[in-house]
């Protein structure tokens, strides 16, 4: 389990998180999201114990990444820049890492076969998906029991995407914790059971996505007539209202009903439909009318 406890990072007189607070449970796969600049790199490295954190902690089964040394092999932070020596072979990497984890080199060679990426071609030859989907295998077979994955999909094509996504469901048990960043919201709604979204430096949201993404809903109505919709007075407020045509396109709580916005005369036909993790994220974006 990991726990944040207040943690708050300054670089310099720059603020970049502030007062996070967050359980993390085994068993989690924890999509961790928010604008260029956040401070997700950031929050991912405090956890790993690669920075300090300026006030507050991370506990991490009942210890601590700074301190207890025998934690630096259950953890394994993939940058999204990962440093490499262009000559290096994808194989010379796995041999290093070996140095640091109970590598199983097995499980690499399984996992970069799966992907069809050559362990003896120099890194710097592989093409930016190949050398992230090589880090995934040398990930896996760390062995580590927190995976810090930072912007885990990207360069890698739909098929690639598609077994990596396969092997975190394989690989997954009650005892792992698997933290993604991603700006591919699509695929951390594939997988990711629970969320934190950085926002000013702080979870502006956080908890389990299902049930934050049931608690709204979206409306499609067809109208009777082009001309812009009139709501009902001293309607309830609402996330998104768009009208294209006659197609009206409005966003708001689960517990509320359509006819509370528009008269039943006024519409068609009405269609209710969940709202994706890409919707949720653009609205927490804005301000509720």
């Amino acid at each position: 389990m990991i726990e944040i406890k207040s943690l708050t990072k300054y670089y310099g007189e720059t603020r970049v998180l502030r007062k996070i607070d967050a359980t993390i449970k085994d068993g989690t796969i924890f999509g961790l999201i928010g604008i260029n600049g956040a401070g997700k790199s950031t929050l991912l490295k405090l956890i790993s114990g690669m920075i300090r954190p300026s006030l507050g902690e991370i506990i991490i089964d009942e210890s601590s990444p700074l301190f207890d040394e025998s934690l630096r092999t259950k953890i394994f932070y993939l940058s999204d820049q990962p440093n490499y020596a262009p000559s290096s072979t994808l194989s010379d990497l796995a041999k290093l890492y070996q140095v640091f984890y109970p590598f199983d080199y097995q499980v690499f060679q399984e996992i970069s076969n799966i992907f069809g990426v050559s362990v003896s071609t120099p890194f710097g030859n592989l093409s930016k998906g190949m050398r992230r989907q090589g880090m995934i295998a040398i990930a896996f077979a760390t062995g580590a029991k927190y995976l810090l994955l930072d912007e885990v999909f990207d360069g890698l094509d739909p098929a690639a995407r598609l077994k990596f996504k396969k092997l975190m469901i394989e690989y997954q048990t009650e005892n792992r914790i698997f933290i993604l960043t991603s700006h591919s919201l699509r695929e951390l709604e594939d997988i990711c059971d629970s969320f934190g979204m950085i926002d000013n430096g702080m979870f502006k949201k956080y908890g389990d996505l299902n049930d934050e993404l049931h608690k709204i809903k979206k409306y499609q109505v067809i109208l009777k007539s082009v001309e812009k919709v009139v709501l009902k007075e001293n309607h309830p407020s609402y996330y998104q209202m768009t009208q294209e045509g006659r197609v009206l396109t409005l966003i708001c709580d689960q517990t509320v009903d359509i006819q509370t916005y528009i008269e039943k005369d006024n519409f068609l036909a009405c269609d209710e439909s969940p709202i994706t993790f890409e919707e949720y994220f653009l609205l927490q974006q804005e301000v509720q009318v």
